[in-house]
């Protein structure tokens, strides 16, 4: 039988200085920093995790922010908009905090749903929308209650410059399920109650370039470590050519480019983000893998100090 995926497990962007991105993802979205730790392939840049009270997949984003990089452009081979999930009846309230914020944003209809779409500091093209589906999330931080707070990932729209490869990789590799079609768009569902719904566009809208303020890797859920190995042979039967399976700390990944040119990763849902340190303290300070923690005080020398704040 065909594996599916549950869905999203997280976004990996590319953002500028780690003060802005830090205020904006805690102190305007109010999200958790639920880690803070390096890029393991280039530990002089932090690798910035965020998400709902205990950082489950489906609600989690993660930065590389480096500080003055070349600012890149969202197009073909990337995620194009990352959607975030808030409760029915919250977007009212969202609504006023971005006006409070002085972040432009626009209001449209998708599929029979209202969204707020606007961009993060960086340029990360960024949308609201109010779903039922999804537990609430308890975290609340900067004046964001828990019947508004974000509840983790609607979504995504993924820009491709191969739309039909990419639709088949997402139905016949990632078992995703094409429900609908509207203005360009294919809608493609999985089975989880958040991180479930990919609009695909299926028109060329130019090429990408990665710098600051756009996607790296998009990642989907894996159960376990055992399910995620079964997952590599899937992919591999699939024709396409994953990487080796890598330890991350907090899940095992393996990455492969579709046809389309977008980095899809998929991760493992165990162990998480607490077994390293406590549910109560996640993100408070730096973790680092054992192969860095001899070379503490060398790797923060290189690093840009932040907290985490409220803003207003």
């Amino acid at each position: 039988m065909m594996k599916k995926t549950a869905g999203i497990h997280h976004i990996t962007a590319i953002v500028g200085h780690p003060q802005e991105n830090v205020d904006f993802y805690a102190g305007v979205l109010g999200l958790r920093m639920i880690k803070q730790t390096v890029n393991f392939d280039d530990p002089e840049v932090y690798h910035l995790y965020f998400g709902d009270e205990g950082g489950k997949p489906g609600t989690i984003i993660t930065f590389f922010p480096w500080a003055n990089a070349q600012q890149g452009k969202i197009g073909d081979g990337q995620v194009g908009v990352t959607t975030y999930v808030v409760p029915a009846g919250a977007l009212s309230f969202w609504e006023q905090r971005l006006v409070e914020f002085n972040i432009d944003f626009e209001k449209y209809r998708r599929f029979g749903e209202d969204y707020l779409a606007f961009d993060d500091v960086h340029g990360l093209q960024l949308e609201l929308v109010a779903r039922e589906a999804g537990e609430k999330n308890a975290y609340e931080f900067a004046g964001i209650t828990s019947d508004v707070a974000i509840k983790g990932f609607g979504g995504a729209t993924l820009f491709t410059h191969a739309p039909l490869e990419t639709a088949k990789v997402l139905e016949s590799t990632m078992g995703l399920e094409k429900i609908g079609e509207e203005n360009g768009l294919w809608r493609f569902q999985s089975s989880a109650d958040i991180g479930n719904i990919i609009d695909l566009n299926m028109s060329s809208v130019g090429a990408g370039l990665q710098g600051v303020g756009t996607v790296h890797h998009i990642a989907w859920r894996a159960q376990d470590e055992a399910d995620h190995l079964a997952w590599r042979q899937q992919v591999m039967d699939k024709g396409q050519r994953p990487t080796p399976v890598k330890d991350r700390n907090y899940f095992k990944a393996l990455y492969f480019r579709e046809a389309g040119g977008i980095l899809f990763e998929i991760a493992s849902d165990t162990p998480g983000f607490a077994h390293d340190e406590s549910y109560e303290t996640m993100g408070e300070k730096l973790m680092l893998p054992e192969q860095l923690e001899a070379h503490r005080n060398q790797v923060v020398s290189n690093l840009i100090p932040f907290e985490v704040r409220a803003l207003k």
